[in-house]
């Protein structure tokens, strides 16, 4: 008797023959194409992105929380950190717009992996820096608002008189803490959904790429 499976395979050879067999050119110019529209789109996620927080940052920037940051002392440091912070996220967005350059007009497997690679870099780069500079700001406020702002001042006060000024700065830096993990988690989560499906589908270009060279 003949196997079963050994049938099957005849009858998908048979219905593999009828099909229309694609190039390797054909293959590489989907790919390309959407590798092409995947990074088209993480520049322009990247330039919404700047838009949308330094938009927030404007409405925020009123005279009343300008004076609270002069009062917490704190005004220069966090005016300098924002100008560092958008001088590079612009880089980044520079960066993005010249890999997208590059992959629109490479012409080679190589050299798209190569781009695709260079675009993976650049993305996980870019979202670390943010977690990076995210978490200076909080450390700088949260050390602001308790060494000098009124509520701070009045907690170490009370703290001093107790005699727990050492178990104060304890607590406080173990809630800091956990406040601010809890916060880049979420922050990394947010890229996750924004960057991560992107990324993976950038991956698996890459995986077929692979396989033409082979």
């Amino acid at each position: 008797m003949v196997d079963e499976l050994e049938l099957l395979k005849r009858d998908w050879q048979k219905k593999e023959a009828t099909l229309p067999k694609l190039s390797y050119d054909q293959i590489y110019k989907m790919i390309w194409k959407k590798s092409s529209s995947i990074v088209k789109w993480i520049f322009y996620i990247s330039i919404i992105e700047f838009i949308f927080w330094a938009g927030l940052n404007i409405i925020f920037s009123d005279a009343e929380s300008m004076q609270e940051l002069k009062a917490m002392h704190i005004y220069w440091v966090i005016m300098v950190l924002n100008f560092i912070n958008y001088g590079i996220i612009l880089y980044f967005i520079y960066k993005f717009y010249i890999n997208y350059r590059k992959i629109s007009f490479t012409d080679s497997s190589k050299k798209l992996m190569g781009t695709i690679l260079s675009v993976k870099r650049t993305v996980t780069q870019y979202v670390w820096f943010n977690l990076s500079i995210f978490t200076i700001s909080m450390l700088i406020s949260i050390y602001g608002a308790f060494v000098y702002g009124p509520e701070g001042e009045k907690l170490m006060e009370a703290a001093s008189q107790d005699g727990n000024t050492t178990m104060f700065w304890v607590i406080l830096i173990v809630v800091s803490m956990v406040f601010i993990a809890v916060l880049l988690v979420l922050i990394w989560l947010f890229y996750k959904l924004l960057y991560g499906i992107l990324l993976k589908r950038l991956r698996e270009n890459y995986k077929e790429l692979k396989k033409l060279e082979v």
